[in-house]
């Protein structure tokens, strides 16, 4: 028995020997493939540098491209492609420009990565990495040489690591924001600490990432990085094009009457004054207090417009000021009001005439003190905002007849700014309507249409109540109507094409239009002057009773 446990357990030791053997022997082949490997990688990677290795391997697709030119530019086709075209397609080997040739018409959208990083092996392999994914790389050793290529080059993502031998990379960070707001920074560490990276962000950095451990980051942080940088670029060109579109001199019109009233609004822009702006319905108010807006210290912050006429008295105190949950019935929930949502911006008061006179004191509160108190609730809340006002209305003779504030009155004609009524710049009237002619024939898809000399002579002769907010819609009514390569004045409404002569001249005791002046006239002496009560008596809107009393010259 015991020598049969001596053989078994002889017989068990050279099994495990024989394994062993075979364990190393797979681990020796294993060795070897490796390396056959590495050699042939190592190989292909040498033939793929050279150029000539591969070069009559690309002369296919160099013949189709140069045959796709041929054939769009109606050239004969190219029998061949011999020693004499080898310089010029040797410069066409990178298969990128190749596409771009058959697609000539497309831009090539760069994407500028800098990796800056004293580590040069570990920069290279970062570059060869990187442009592997379609970036172009370019490389810097220190942060002097990282600054000089972010000032050759647009750079849209940086790659830096924090260690460098003139400087570190969190306080480079800042000098980079400074400089280039729109560039995003990464930063890399082999040594992460908790200080460095709350301080990087504070400074502005899109991510901080530690080398080794986040390696597999790096190309999905890039194209986030990527992307935001897109989208502030895309958010900078938008707010241009506003600041453009709302700039003074956009305001179209050469007149004395409006280049004064411009270069009021010039002056007072850069102020931090209340604004007053006074004119008849249509004039633009709203255009020049956007410009207004758009050329003070408060561009590219909020521009919140209320009309005041819009809303009756809880409704407008509301929008106003806000209210608080279960202040009235249908409040639910909180609701901010344009005072807050102005902060650090404009706020555009449209109409303050029609205000009613219990808010005009709470406003006048806010202007005095910058504070105000949302509709249900106790506790006053602070608010910094530019005030821009603007009415169709006389209100220094509304306040001497009590009907509007003359402490607001005051507080709100800091500095007036008269608008000219259209009939009052008559020579604005053509490039006007030149300039709303392009603008809906480009909505409806036509060329623009020319202007007859009859139709701009009866635009120049109408009086124009509704003033450049009219001519307008005027315009747009005639560009939809027409149906030849000009503009006659058959497309004008009724009033303009059929209007009278006897303009400036005293009516007629025995018209209607005599009947009417003597009427408003009487309704108004009835109400003591009131023009809103008047404009009830007599059954018409507000706007249709100042029409009526310039048109027939009723103080």
């Amino acid at each position: 028995m015991k020598e049969e446990r001596g053989k078994k357990k002889e017989e068990r030791r050279k099994k495990k020997e024989e394994r062993g053997k075979k364990k190393e022997e797979r681990r020796k082949k294993k060795e070897e493939r490796g390396k056959m490997k590495g050699e042939r990688r190592k190989r292909k990677g040498e033939s793929q540098m050279k150029p000539e290795n591969y070069f009559w391997e690309l002369v296919p697709a160099v013949r189709c491209i140069f045959c796709s030119i041929a054939l769009r530019k109606r050239m004969p086709l190219p029998s061949g492609l011999g020693h004499p075209f080898k310089k010029k397609i040797y410069v066409l080997l990178n298969v990128r420009y190749l596409k771009h040739l058959i697609l000539p018409s497309k831009s090539i959208n760069v994407k500028n990565i800098l990796i800056i990083d004293d580590e040069e092996k570990l920069r290279g392999l970062l570059a060869r990495i990187i442009t592997s994914e379609g970036f172009d790389v370019i490389e810097a050793g220190n942060l002097q040489s990282g600054f000089l290529k972010l000032s050759q080059h647009e750079i849209d993502v940086v790659l830096c690591d924090v260690k460098l031998p003139d400087g570190n990379g969190v306080d480079f960070l800042e000098k980079i924001k400074t400089a280039f707001p729109l560039t995003e920074v990464i930063l890399l560490t082999a040594f992460g600490k908790i200080s460095d990276g709350v301080q990087a962000m504070k400074n502005g950095a899109f991510d901080y990432i530690v080398k080794g451990d986040d390696n597999d980051k790096i190309i999905p942080l890039l194209y986030k990085a990527f992307e935001k940088r897109q989208l502030q670029k895309k958010v900078q060109q938008l707010e241009k094009r506003i600041a453009d579109k709302y700039s003074f001199d956009s305001i179209i019109g050469k007149s004395k009457a409006l280049e004064q009233a411009i270069t009021l609004a010039r002056k007072v822009s850069p102020t931090e004054s209340t604004v007053l702006l006074t004119g008849e319905t249509g004039t633009g108010k709203e255009v020049f207090a956007q410009a207004i807006h758009e050329n003070s210290a408060h561009a590219g912050k909020s521009f919140v417009a209320l009309n005041c006429s819009t809303f009756g008295k809880e409704i407008l105190e509301s929008e106003l000021f806000g209210h608080k949950a279960g202040a009235f019935t249908g409040a639910l929930k909180d609701k901010k009001g344009f005072i807050e949502e102005a902060n650090g911006g404009t706020l555009f008061l449209d109409e303050i005439g029609e205000m009613p006179l219990e808010l005009q004191a709470k406003l006048l509160r806010v202007l005095e003190t910058n504070q105000y108190i949302p509709v249900g609730d106790t506790v006053p809340r602070k608010s910094t905002f530019r005030l821009i006002a603007a009415t169709n209305r006389d209100l220094k003779a509304e306040s001497e007849q009590h009907r509007f504030r003359s402490d607001l009155y005051f507080r709100l004609n800091i500095f007036g700014i008269q608008l000219p009524a259209l009939r009052e710049r008559v020579k604005d009237i053509a490039p006007l309507a030149q300039f709303f002619v392009g603008e809906f024939s480009a909505k409806i898809n036509k060329k623009p249409f020319a202007v007859a000399p009859g139709f701009l002579q009866k635009l120049e002769t109408y009086q124009w109540p509704g003033n450049v907010r009219e001519l307008k819609n005027v315009i747009e009514r005639a560009v939809i109507l027409a149906e030849h390569d000009s503009l006659t004045p058959e497309v004008l409404p009724y009033e303009i094409q059929y209007q009278s002569d006897q303009s400036g001249k005293s009516v007629s005791a025995f018209s209607l239009a005599s009947v009417e002046k003597l009427q408003i006239q009487k309704v108004l002496n009835y109400t003591k002057g009131n023009k809103a009560e008047t404009a009830r008596l007599l059954e018409i809107g507000i706007a249709t009773l100042y029409r009526k009393l310039d048109e027939y010259k009723i103080q």
